[in-house]
């Protein structure tokens, strides 16, 4: 599999997460934000006065997604949505989550955590 076709694949997987967070009552303040020198995450959206930081993951074989969610990743989300945070003069509850896609079946995790 080449980068593009990863890259195409991942950005449908989003928009279908996209989807699925709309039609569960989130609303997509943005995607792909890039923090300087910390990384990408690939949705934030809100909810009942919660930010919500979220990592799209997903694979099509038995492999269960949210093993790619390393402590590594979930470090850089977590500065990541702090830069967010601070670069906005946000002070409101947020939350740091997985959507994950799997054979067609879409889970949110919340709060995900070290």
């Amino acid at each position: 599999m080449t980068n593009n076709s990863t890259k195409g694949i991942g950005d449908e997987n989003e928009t279908l997460a996209v989807r699925f967070l709309i039609q569960n009552g989130y609303t997509i303040v943005e995607r792909n934000y890039y923090a300087k020198k910390l990384g990408e995450i690939d949705i934030i959206a809100s909810k009942d006065k919660t930010l919500h930081f979220i990592e799209v993951k997903s694979a099509n074989a038995d492999f269960d997604p949210i093993y790619n969610i390393t402590p590594a990743k979930l470090r850089k989300v977590v500065n990541s949505a702090y830069y967010y945070m601070k670069e906005r003069k946000l002070d409101i509850a947020f939350s740091i989550d997985a959507l994950i896609i799997q054979k067609g079946d879409i889970e949110l995790i919340e709060n995900i955590t070290l």
